[in-house]
C-alpha cells in the first residue's frame, strides 16, 4: 500500500502503478479505467476471462500475473485441472518450456484463491 494524495493509504493492484501514478497520474487513471471496463464484460463468463488473462501472462512469461490470475480463476470456481489444461493449451505454439514454468506461480495462486473463495473448493 502506498500513501494517496490526501494521506490516505491506497492499494496499487499491479506493482508498477505506484511509480505509474508517481510520474504521470492521469495516465494511470485512464489505464485503471480502461481495466475496469475490461473487467466489466459481460461475455465470457469471469471464470473463462480469467482463465485468458492468466494463458495470455503464461506467453509473457509474468509469473506474478500468473499467479494473480490463477488466483483470480479459482475464486469465481475454476478447478485445477481448468488451470492446469488452460495453461498446457499453451505448449503447441509457445512451447512446453512456458507452460511448466508457470505450473508454480499458478499453483500458488490457485491455493491462495481456494482460501478466498465463497463456495466449496474445486480440484486439488
Amino acid at each position: 500500500m502506498s500513501e494517496g494524495e490526501d494521506g490516505a493509504l491506497q492499494q496499487w493492484p499491479f506493482r508498477f502503478e505506484r511509480t505509474l501514478h508517481e510520474l504521470v497520474p492521469g495516465l494511470q487513471q485512464a489505464q485503471s479505467s480502461w481495466m475496469a471496463a475490461i473487467d466489466s464484460l459481460r461475455e465470457p463468463d469471469r471464470k473463462t476471462h480469467e482463465l485468458i488473462r492468466m494463458v495470455c501472462l503464461v506467453i509473457l512469461r509474468n509469473p506474478e500475473g500468473v499467479q494473480h490470475h490463477a488466483r483470480l480463476a479459482a475464486e469465481v470456481g475454476a478447478s485445477w485441472e481448468e488451470i492446469v489444461g488452460s495453461i498446457l493449451l499453451t505448449e503447441p505454439s509457445f512451447g512446453i518450456l512456458r507452460a511448466v514454468e508457470a505450473l508454480a506461480p499458478a499453483r500458488k495462486g490457485y491455493k491462495e484463491g481456494l482460501g478466498g473463495a465463497t463456495g466449496a473448493p474445486q480440484g486439488s
